[in-house]
């Protein structure tokens, strides 16, 4: 199985599970800021649960954000407005997805008044694209492990988080709030879970056995 396709897969399905809580039902225009896998996999999931009229691409590499605007058009039908510049791809975005290098020393450039209120964001490539303002700005911030985030805020990364850092399975267990005003602006910035790839993975093995597809490969 390919491990690559299958964290491409759950790193989606997991932004679309906190949007599911975190941002608004009407949301409809996405922000991609770094258009490879991830950016891809996370439109494709958040398309099956919002009614995604406009996906605003950019990408620091010349070229990368219109092939996959091409890509996006052709395999989910959904319309892609390339642009240049990270704040045109976040300004009046309902869902902002961060796709780009993950560094331990990066150099932000979202600012805190380009997100609008109500609005949801999910950086996967950790805080690599925000400003510390404008995280500290959030109403409420959430990851998939608060005690993975600490263990790598103690190795120097996430110098500026919120205070208050919230755990996405309580959110989703009903035990810690989800939106409560559509004023609200979320993150969600997960970690990655190897539990999600297992699960993945043995959904697909299932599936592959029941169609009778694949290769059985000796290890």
């Amino acid at each position: 199985m390919d491990c690559t396709w299958i964290t491409a897969k759950r790193t989606g399905a997991a932004t679309t599970v906190a949007a599911k809580y975190l941002a608004r039902k009407n949301s409809e225009i996405v922000a991609v800021l770094g258009c490879g896998i991830q950016g891809y996999g996370n439109v494709e999931a958040l398309d099956c649960l919002f009614p995604i009229r406009l996906v605003k691409a950019f990408d620091i590499v010349e070229g990368k954000a219109r092939d996959y605007g091409e890509r996006v058009s052709d395999h989910l039908g959904l319309k892609v407005k390339v642009v240049q510049s990270a704040e045109e791809a976040v300004r009046e975005s309902d869902i902002i997805v961060t796709a780009g290098p993950t560094r331990k020393n990066p150099n932000p450039v979202i600012e805190d008044a380009w997100m609008k209120p109500g609005a949801f964001a999910a950086p996967v490539d950790y805080d690599s694209y925000w400003k510390p303002e404008a995280l500290l700005r959030m109403d409420k911030f959430y990851t998939d492990d608060v005690a993975q985030m600490m263990y790598y805020k103690g190795l120097g990364y996430f110098q500026n988080l919120p205070k208050r850092v919230l755990d996405l399975g309580d959110l989703v267990t009903g035990r810690s709030p989800g939106r409560v005003a559509d004023t609200e602006r979320t993150m969600s910035m997960n970690m990655g879970l190897a539990g999600e790839d297992i699960s993945t993975a043995a959904l697909i093995w299932q599936r592959a056995k029941e169609k009778g597809i694949g290769i059985p490969l000796e290890l």
